[in-house]
């Protein structure tokens, strides 16, 4: 195993129908530790797969250096970095079957023949492949090919493994079992491993880190539960949570030193108890965005949190809880509460708000201003 480290990287890829060079990763610097679980997260187009294939070798930097471990990769070849690779794409050999698409880098590499078929008995044995490995790829279904691809990567002894959304193809119990299987894995063998996804949910799940990308740019890089709760900016924090993060512009206000956030075309004031140190001193003219999550507003009278009076929009009950969509003052919310509400659209409702739990934006930078603590 071994670390990897991206130092200033940038590349583009040339417009022919423009005849210009379109960037697809700007200026990126990031370490994934060794034995870390690093997730590249993003929206598609967002440059994380360019940047897996650069640092598998697939695709030449512009500019910046790509380190495994100690070593310098730019200029070695994929087989060279000694990293093991699952595609999004499969990339399986059509005329092997099963068993020996698993085995085949083992073989290439030389691997003795016990060894291999230890390996091979594990990782069938955790993705569920016995009954298929005398079966060509043609004859599978393409989640079956996806765990395929998947098996034939991490079956390797390789410094790093890069995984291309490796699960995006497999129906969602299979997806959270295999989901399961790689973090039981990592966490047995801690291997260092560089995982893509879209899947903000799935990188929440799996990874130690979260990378957030957007327009080839990084965004915020941290544990997971330090991107969900203190985002660094509007985009990651709507980004990352299911439902999405409320936003409300507005500005702020002060009296009798208290600060309230006022939402813009509307008579309501939030008080603003955590912000209040981070506020002072600050051009309070200028305009913010509020943020808040669904799962931070309830339905009724909670203690002495500020609520408001809403109407309904709509309602959807999803099992295990309920989406709410109200209006409070032409203000749209996204409330999570309890499932199967006897509750339509029209009807009036209370809202409590947990003003600990708000975040506030610069409106113009997009910057998340800095959390004070309360004052009283």
């Amino acid at each position: 195993m071994a670390s990897v480290c991206l130092r200033n990287v940038h590349k583009t890829y040339l417009d022919k129908a423009h005849r210009r060079e379109t960037p697809a990763v700007r200026d990126l610097s990031l370490n994934c530790e060794d034995g870390e679980f690093l997730v590249l997260l993003g929206p598609s187009g967002c440059g994380k797969t360019s940047t897996l294939r650069m640092i598998a070798g697939l695709e030449n930097i512009n500019s910046g250096t790509v380190h495994i471990g100690d070593q310098c990769v730019n200029l070695l070849s994929p087989r060279e970095r000694n990293i093991a690779m699952a595609f999004e794409n499969y990339a399986l050999y059509p005329p092997l079957n099963v068993r020996e698409n698993l085995i085949f880098p083992l073989k290439a590499r030389g691997c003795p023949p016990d060894e291999i078929e230890k390996k091979l008995k594990s990782i069938v044995d955790i993705l569920e492949l016995g009954d298929i490995l005398d079966r060509r790829p043609g004859e599978l279904s393409g989640g079956q090919q996806q765990r395929i691809s998947l098996g034939r990567c991490i079956i390797r002894d390789a410094d790093v493994y890069l995984l291309d959304e490796p699960l995006s193809h497999l129906d969602s119990e299979l997806r959270l079992r295999t989901r399961g299987e790689l973090k039981r894995i990592h966490a047995l063998y801690r291997r260092t491993m560089i995982y893509v996804t879209h899947d903000q949910l799935e990188a929440l799940a799996l990874a130690d880190r979260i990378a957030i990308m957007n327009d080839g740019t990084l965004q915020q890089i941290g544990a997971p539960r330090e991107v969900f709760e203190q985002p660094v900016n509007l985009f990651v924090a709507g980004f990352i949570g299911e439902p999405p993060m409320n936003f409300i512009d507005g500005k702020v206000l002060t009296e009798d030193d208290a600060f309230y956030f006022a939402p813009k075309d509307s008579k309501i004031r939030i008080p603003l108890p955590v912000q209040q140190d981070s506020l002072r001193g600050r051009n309070i003219a200028s305009e913010i965005v509020f943020g808040i999550r669904p799962h931070h507003l309830s339905l009724g009278r909670e203690g002495d949190l500020p609520n408001f009076n809403a109407r309904v929009e709509g309602y959807e009950s999803l099992g295990e809880e309920g989406v709410l969509e109200v209006d409070v003052c032409g203000i749209p919310l996204i409330v999570l509460t309890e499932p199967d509400l006897h509750i339509k659209g029209g009807d009036e409702v209370l809202v409590s708000l947990d003003v600990s739990a708000v975040l506030l934006f610069d409106k113009e930078s997009g910057r998340s201003l800095p959390q004070g603590s309360a004052t009283n």
